[in-house]
């Protein structure tokens, strides 16, 4: 297990990481880790990720309340804790501003579930949250039953929130979401978007049983009709 020095390092490194990719902006975004069951390190409210310093992070209690230093912990803070609570597997949560995924939802375009690869594989799904107000609780409740079965969630004009085994699986997770709208935004310009058959999104569904990244059923019941077959891949050890 990384010491508590290191994951501050860690989440300072993917905050610039973040920054400079533009899928946060000025004080957006906010990333936390596990520490234990009842505490948890967090970016603090009102500051810049790509600005972010080591010591200037959080330490919270399972209430949002701050246990050091003088600094708030982020209004979004309750986000992250209903995700741990929901979790237990959870070790990392980084919620972000990519742009093309909150076009998508702005223009009110549904991020097609069954047309990319690596998004079947990596999500299953990934569903968009009901609106809630930014930097209020109404974010814990927004998230609080999706985050059960998904990785990655899209906030209804808001953003994202993916989580992890550790800051950095969140963020990989984070950058295939912004991608894979990327990829369906242009798409749409050049004139539809073509799904997979569901014969090959079963394919998918078995690779991402295969590669330990959650049950074939996560994939969305509208790319696998019922009755599709999953069938059985044999791999070796690779990841995905």
């Amino acid at each position: 297990m990384p010491t508590e020095w290191q994951l501050r390092r860690e989440i300072c490194d993917i905050g610039r990481h973040v920054h400079e990719r533009g899928l946060v902006a000025g004080t957006d975004g906010n990333i936390s880790v596990r520490l234990s069951d009842d505490r948890f390190l967090i970016s603090p409210s009102g500051t810049c990720l790509g600005m972010l310093k080591p010591d200037e992070l959080t330490i919270m209690d399972q209430n949002g309340m701050a246990l050091n230093g003088s600094q708030k912990p982020s209004s979004e803070r309750w986000m992250h804790l209903a995700a741990y609570a929901r979790r237990p597997d959870v070790m990392a949560a980084i919620h972000a501003h990519p742009p093309t995924t909150i076009a998508l939802t702005v223009a009110g375009v549904a991020m097609s579930q069954c047309a990319l690869p690596e998004v079947i594989i990596s999500f299953g799904q990934v569903p968009v949250t009901d609106y809630a107000t930014p930097a209020t609780e109404e974010g814990a409740v927004a998230v609080r039953e999706l985050i059960r079965q998904h990785d990655a969630l899209i906030l209804d004009r808001h953003g994202s929130l993916t989580v992890g085994k550790s800051p950095t699986d969140a963020l990989f997770k984070l950058e295939k979401l912004e991608h894979g709208a990327q990829v369906l935004f242009m798409a749409h310009q050049l004139g539809r978007v073509r799904d997979l058959p569901p014969e090959e999104i079963a394919k998918l569904a078995a690779l991402r049983e295969q590669f330990g990244l959650g049950r074939a059923e996560d994939v969305a019941s509208e790319c696998i009709p019922p009755g599709t077959p999953i069938p059985r891949i044999t791999r070796g050890p690779e990841t995905y």
